[in-house]
């Protein structure tokens, strides 16, 4: 196998996806050596049987606003790799969703559930409908209408959904609602739920936890503490919210966070009582990031995100692509020490390069960010179980999760000279047992 001819035919007959070739590439740099060690990988079309979708789910979805216009949206599911579980993923709502933002998403998440430790497979799902400036009643309609067009492609057993961009708590809850009626059952179908009917305590904090749990750990190789060190954070949804907050308990110093019409840079640091304006501004208000620094007089800056600024360890945590090459040398050229990807592929190939090359601490968020759907995993056998665990019982599940991600990123992705390239380690741990499962289950 080489990556290039792979590319290559992948772009002749999937064109126009630029972030599917994307993820593809970056796996496939990483595991070319390991899976050409394997001949029997290649007899078996492996690797086009891993990077093709196993079935695209398509449909319209049919709704009416709060003035009685009827309207349509796109929504769909990409069902990626059932090989070592039921399809599992988010769902996510925005405008720039379509078939091929949705077939990186999956791809990624199929590596990204493998190194849980946990049995799950690979989907994501979506629709070009955005949530901002919907009423709830407008949300709940275009939710259940959702749901009318997916849900015989679901259940607990075969494809478990949750939240994602533009998909809270509010939103799984109307989906899940509408699921129930419609399947006449009550399954753990759906997770992110609410915690009143089957829901896991500290679902919500799990993806920005898991980040800053993976993050300790990479710091820990080179001896470094996390105390006092100045953090830049993109991003005011969940998982930044989240990120923030654990990085406060652990005595780092969060400076900034943004949304999509610009970023704030707080010098003096986002205190927990800050952060609980900021929790209150976006969860119950919808409201802008620039009023938070109205609020505590601090920079604002519009149409932009905060890499130029000075910090010591970055956490993007917002959306595919948001940190590019020059952001990375801004970063590099004002010390940042590490990163950790809170979001799905948040950092273009040119600046994951960057920081390899300067031996800069760099987390994947297929690692990085597994915490989220490891909790998930958690709320999937509680409700198996019928049986609710406390939160100090899911909170040191995930830090094992977590360290056990870490160790598999050492295992495979450590240099000769020392470092570790924590994005082949991941991409080779992950493939490796999703290869294995494909194989041992035969030609489908």
């Amino acid at each position: 196998m080489k990556t290039s001819n792979v590319i290559r035919e992948i772009k002749s007959r999937f064109p126009n996806e630029p972030e599917y070739y994307q993820a593809i590439e970056e796996v496939l740099e990483s595991i070319e050596e390991t899976y050409n060690e394997h001949p029997e990988f290649e007899k078996a079309n492996l690797i086009e049987r891993l990077i093709i979708p196993d079935k695209i789910i398509s449909f319209r979805v049919t709704w009416v606003d709060d003035t009685g216009q009827v309207r349509t949206n796109m929504g769909y599911r990409v069902q990626h790799n059932n090989a070592i579980g039921p399809y599992k993923g988010g769902i996510r709502f925005h405008a720039s969703v379509s078939p091929g933002i949705l077939k990186f998403l999956a791809f990624e998440q199929t590596f990204k559930n493998a190194l849980t430790t946990l049995p799950l497979g690979g989907g994501k799902g979506g629709s070009d409908f955005s949530p901002r400036e919907k009423s709830d009643g407008e949300i709940m309609r275009f939710c259940q209408a959702f749901v009318e067009g997916l849900w015989r492609n679901i259940g607990h057993n075969t494809d478990v959904p949750a939240g994602d961009i533009g998909v809270g708590g509010r939103e799984v809850a109307y989906m899940f609602g509408k699921y129930k009626k419609l399947a006449g059952e009550f399954t753990g179908t759906f997770t992110g739920k609410g915690f009143e009917f089957g829901g896991s305590l500290i679902r919500p904090e799990a993806t920005g936890y898991g980040n800053v749990y993976f993050l300790c750990e990479m710091l820990k190789t080179q001896n470094i503490k996390l105390e006092g060190k100045k953090c830049l954070i993109s991003g005011s949804g969940n998982v930044a919210q989240y990120t923030c907050e654990k990085l406060i308990e652990f005595g780092a110093i969060p400076v900034s966070m943004s949304d999509s019409d610009g970023y704030i840079y707080d010098p003096n640091g986002i205190t927990i009582e800050k952060l609980a304006y900021l929790k209150e501004l976006k969860n119950l208000y919808r409201g802008r990031i620039r009023e938070y620094a109205e609020e505590f007089d601090c920079k604002y800056v519009a149409g932009s995100r905060p890499w130029g600024e000075k910090g010591d360890i970055a956490l993007p945590s917002a959306t595919q692509n948001e940190i590019n090459g020059d952001d990375a040398r801004h970063l590099v050229s004002n010390g940042v020490i590490a990163v950790s990807e809170g979001a799905n592929m948040p950092c273009t190939p040119e600046a994951i390069d960057l920081f390899h090359e300067k031996k800069i601490l760099f987390a994947p968020g297929k690692a990085a960010n597994a915490g989220g759907v490891s909790v998930s995993g958690l709320e999937m056998t509680q409700n198996s179980e019928r049986y609710s665990w406390t939160a100090e019982q899911v909170d040191e599940k995930l830090k094992w999760i977590m360290s056990n991600i870490h160790e598999s990123c050492i295992k495979y992705g450590t240099e000769p000279d020392g470092y570790v390239n924590y994005v082949k380690g991941a991409n080779i741990a992950a493939f490796m047992k999703v290869a294995k499962a494909i194989m041992a289950q035969g030609i489908l």
